[in-house]
């Protein structure tokens, strides 16, 4: 565990310092909080939680590489809402994306991480997603000034990610049988 602990935190570590050196060279402007929150992202967030739910079905590639696609597509989600300043703007609407996460976490422990279940957590995650800028064009929300298209379509491509995790560990769930 503690050999896996030292890889995540070795790999985030090379991983920032690709935008160190980037604001170091003042192409990017990153402050010390957006350091602080991509650290805490891909050391907790995606390393190890990664390390620990991959390490549940190791020697399935489908189901590891379900759970790397699942990470990377929250990852980003939060990374978007947290540090670029929301997807929908600075709009409370963006807090809609804590319910796309928490459907697909209460899915998770619903699905005790197995395959089968997972793969519709995941679905139902997509969908969730889906729902957020149809929500939000009903709702009014100034987001969509750079285009209702432009909106639509970064939602699609999250909800893609989120399907093609979940068709992933659809065929995890066949491996098994």
């Amino acid at each position: 565990m503690q050999e896996n602990i030292m890889r995540v935190a070795i790999g985030t570590g090379f991983i920032l310092l690709i935008p160190v050196v980037l604001t170091l060279l003042a192409i990017w402007h990153w402050k010390p909080g957006a350091f602080v929150l991509a650290f805490v992202l891909l050391f907790g967030g995606a390393g190890l939680t990664y390390g620990l739910v991959a390490k549940k079905m190791m020697s399935d590639k489908a189901y590891r590489f379900a759970v790397g696609v699942a990470l990377a597509a929250v990852f980003l989600l939060v990374w978007m809402n947290a540090a670029v300043g929301g997807i929908l703007g600075d709009d409370p609407a963006n807090m809609m994306y804590f319910g796309v996460l928490l459907v697909g976490f209460i899915g998770a422990v619903i699905a005790r991480l197995e395959p089968q279940g997972m793969s519709r957590a995941l679905f139902a995650t997509a969908f969730a997603m889906v729902l957020v800028p149809a929500i939000a064009l009903m709702i009014g929300t100034p987001a969509f000034a750079n285009g209702v298209v432009a909106v639509f379509g970064l939602h699609a491509v999250f909800a893609m990610l989120f399907v093609g995790s979940a068709l992933l560990f659809r065929r995890a769930s066949a491996n098994r049988l």
